[in-house]
């Protein structure tokens, strides 16, 4: 992913106004990121932790998305799948994010949710920088091919929250 700046990931926001996107928390240490292993922007808004937001590249450009997280789950008995990296998690450590559509879906109230690691840090459990509380299967596809088809995921997503669906 290209280096962004503040304006710049304000301004990818595309289901939220502009006031909102731009009171939002910017992730915690921005400005010291190593781009070159940042696949995708995911972060919690530490100061409300239910508030997350997702940049990423989306076609030839960078789209924004804010979400709310659900509350945590109770049990870690079970486990669950990252929907963007994959990632098997205690099911504590798997989250539903729910975001608004665009248009006037959005305005009605729709929203397109989907479980993603609870810390949005789904290129660090790629690049084997942060481990999963459960034993993962390891994933014996290149790198580059793992984060292809995390981002292939992540652009589903977004397609679906891009779509105003009211008919």
């Amino acid at each position: 992913m290209l280096p962004l700046d503040e304006d710049r990931i304000r301004t990818s926001f595309i289901n939220c106004s502009k006031g909102e996107a731009r009171r939002l928390s910017l992730p915690p240490g921005l400005a010291g990121l190593d781009w070159s292993e940042v696949d995708f922007l995911g972060w919690r808004d530490p100061k409300a932790g239910q508030n997350a937001y997702l940049v990423a590249p989306y076609g030839d450009d960078v789209v924004g998305i804010a979400m709310r997280a659900a509350a945590k789950h109770r049990s870690s008995l079970k486990s669950s799948l990252c929907a963007f990296c994959g990632t098997i998690h205690a099911a504590t450590d798997v989250t539903l994010f729910a975001a608004r559509r665009v248009g006037a879906a959005g305005k009605q109230g729709n929203t397109v949710g989907t479980y993603a690691c609870a810390d949005l840090a789904c290129g660090l459990y790629l690049r084997g920088k942060r481990r999963p509380a459960v034993h993962n299967p390891v994933d014996r596809a290149p790198l580059e091919q793992r984060v292809e088809r995390t981002l292939a995921n992540i652009g589903r997503f977004l397609d679906e929250v891009a779509t105003d669906n009211v008919s």
